[in-house]
């Protein structure tokens, strides 16, 4: 029997009961998904430690999967390894900022699974953030300036920032993906609610304003995502697999460990159904429904 338990007051769940390693029922998925909806991001523990088959087997009961922008040669395009052995190179990942993942794609994935194969001896947990609390969070007239307002999304600040650390670059032709604009405040395309649609990694600047006042912005908005109370964390054990909402919730890897770190993602791709819009064009959307 599957149950739920809240793990955090923002989002956050653990989900027991259930073997993804097998095929689930219609009522199985369904359950999940309005898991998902509630709580952002499902913790199911004690998993068997997947092979790839039956991790897209799973993903695929919520969606197409993702080709991931961030492919290795020969490997499956839907796969992500996130594969970890240094500290220092860890401290550099962009991974160990709150964002959502590729929102430089005009779509960004719906969500995302993610399951640890391999662990280091301590350290390594992902703390999730909710962009409903962090939009509720805001004044009443910091909502009303961002409510309406769009921001530019893009690869080049990561590979600017991979260099200026690391001097690593990134293996991905930037101009297959220009530059796009995302709402700043966006409504969820299933329940409706307001959330924050911005995020360190990819967001750039905001459209229409001064770069000066832009940049003052974001740097607000980045640190007020980072706030405690927004997030939940998990404690990785391995087999453990999170499934998050990338269109209400942000993650972030702590890079505070040593050792291999061996992570397991598939994503499932966005679409205009799941699009996150304009407040004004979504909410009529919703209204027409």
């Amino acid at each position: 029997m599957m149950t739920v338990s809240p793990v955090a007051g923002a989002l956050g769940a653990d989900v027991r009961g259930l073997d993804l390693s097998r095929p689930l029922n219609s009522e199985q998925v369904a359950a999940i998904r309005r898991a998902l909806l509630n709580h952002c991001v499902l913790f199911f523990r004690e998993q068997p430690v997947l092979s790839v088959e039956q991790h897209s087997r799973l993903t695929r009961y919520f969606g197409e999967l993702e080709v991931t922008p961030f492919q290795r040669e020969g490997h499956d395009p839907t796969l992500l390894m996130i594969e970890q052995y240094d500290a220092r190179l860890s401290r550099n990942s962009q991974g160990a900022n709150f964002h959502s993942d590729n929102t430089f794609r005009p779509y960004p994935p719906m969500g995302a699974l993610l399951q640890a194969h391999v662990l280091p001896e301590r350290g390594g947990d992902t703390c999730f953030a909710s962009m409903y609390a962090a939009f509720d969070g805001l004044s009443a007239r910091m909502r009303a300036y961002l409510d309406g307002m769009e921001a530019w999304h893009s690869l080049e600040q990561m590979k600017s920032r991979l260099a200026s650390t690391t001097g690593t670059k990134l293996s991905i032709d930037l101009d297959l993906w220009p530059p796009i604009k995302h709402p700043v405040v966006a409504i969820h395309p299933e329940t409706g609610r307001k959330l924050l649609n911005v995020n360190y990694n990819w967001t750039t600047h905001l459209d229409g304003v001064p770069r000066a006042e832009s940049d003052t912005i974001l740097h607000y908005l980045f640190e007020h995502i980072r706030r405690p109370e927004f997030q939940a964390r998990i404690r990785w054990n391995v087999g453990d697999i999170a499934f998050w909402d990338n269109r209400s919730a942000q993650h972030c890897a702590v890079a505070d460990y040593e050792g291999r770190r061996v992570m397991q993602r598939l994503a499932i791709a966005g679409s205009p159904a799941f699009a996150v819009m304009p407040t004004e064009m979504l909410e009529t959307a919703i209204a027409a429904q």
